[in-house]
């Protein structure tokens, strides 16, 4: 099976049945280093549904993305990085713990496999399944999380313990997580009550406001992560509500005062020194996204980073042998 995507500049890119970035589509798993799929569960969501759908607009947007990436090094991610859609995870819509289950064993097929999970859209109990599956590959894991909200409650109406704010403690109570090589980026807005931000320190992340981010600098951010990562099999989940709804509209929790476009994406390209085991992009909201699908657009550009990222901690771990 070929693992290059179709050349855009041969086949126009309104041709054909879009995939994350057009890459192919799997017909096998043999030999892929990292695979794309789809995540498309709103079943965990307190507040707008329809992210089930972000899958789909994520790749209808990507195919506006090309596969060099020049913030590192014109780094060609698909010469890097073998690499498929395998296409979306099994859900059962509206229950939110079998939902799980179904994603779980999806990713956990290409954990199993040797590669790395890089999921696109659902909402952020996703998460939770996909930290399953990797963790039982490669033990407690250091989780980068940038998000506005801490995700970090203890329960979400009538004491459920399932949803898109409660993924992060129970990953913790899970053993699946180790808060102390684990960091929060981003928190900022109204809170429910006073210990929203302490909750996560408590429990024994960094954490990291949006007005903190701004005053570090984003370098030093970047140090700071790999500092705290330190190496370990690391997740990098990233909620686009993150971002500044300005920017970003089309999400399920939107919170004003976040950053940029041009921002976030810079704050991505300085990332480094992280061993990168699986990622996710969540929470886009194609419902709530506007004609020109800016949030879409801008999801799949993060993606795409974080395959650069990827990419080139795997060109830097080849390299010595290829000279």
């Amino acid at each position: 099976m070929s693992v290059l995507p179709i050349d855009s500049l041969e086949t126009p890119r309104f041709c054909g049945v879009p995939t994350f970035m057009r890459l192919p589509q799997a017909t096998t798993l043999e030999g892929l280093d990292a695979a794309i799929i789809g995540l498309p569960s709103d079943s965990g969501a307190p507040f707008r549904t329809g992210a089930r759908f972000a899958p789909n607009a994520v790749r209808a947007m990507s195919i506006m993305l090309r596969p060099i990436n020049p913030y590192r090094g014109n780094l060609n991610v698909f010469e890097a990085l073998r690499m498929a859609d395998v296409g979306d995870a099994a859900v059962v819509p509206g229950y939110e713990v079998e939902s799980l289950e179904r994603i779980g064993q999806s990713v956990a097929a290409l954990v199993e496999a040797g590669i790395v999970p890089c999921g696109i859209g659902g909402d952020h109990s996703v998460t939770l399944a996909e930290l399953r599956a990797v963790a039982a590959r490669h033990g407690p894991l250091a989780l980068i999380q940038f998000d506005s909200h801490s995700d970090t409650w203890d329960k979400y109406f009538a004491g459920k313990q399932y949803s898109a704010g409660t993924p992060f403690r129970r990953a913790v109570e899970e053993g699946i997580v180790d808060p102390h090589r684990s960091i929060q980026i981003g928190l900022r807005g109204s809170l429910f009550r006073a210990t929203d931000i302490s909750q996560s320190i408590e429990l024994g992340y960094d954490v990291v406001t949006t007005d903190e981010m701004f005053e570090i600098g984003f370098a030093a951010l970047a140090d700071r992560i790999a500092a705290r990562t330190a190496g370990r099999p690391a997740f990098l989940t990233f909620d686009m509500d993150v971002i500044d709804p300005a920017a970003a509209p089309g999400v399920q929790t939107p919170e004003s005062g976040g950053p940029t476009a041009r921002e976030t994406l810079k704050l991505l390209r300085a990332l480094h020194g992280i061993n990168l085991v699986g990622c996710d992009v969540v929470e886009v909201n194609p419902l709530y996204d506007g004609p020109g699908q800016i949030t879409a657009l801008l999801a799949a550009t993060v993606m795409a980073e974080l395959l650069a990222l990827l990419a080139s901690g795997r060109s830097r771990a080849v390299r010595p042998h290829a000279e």
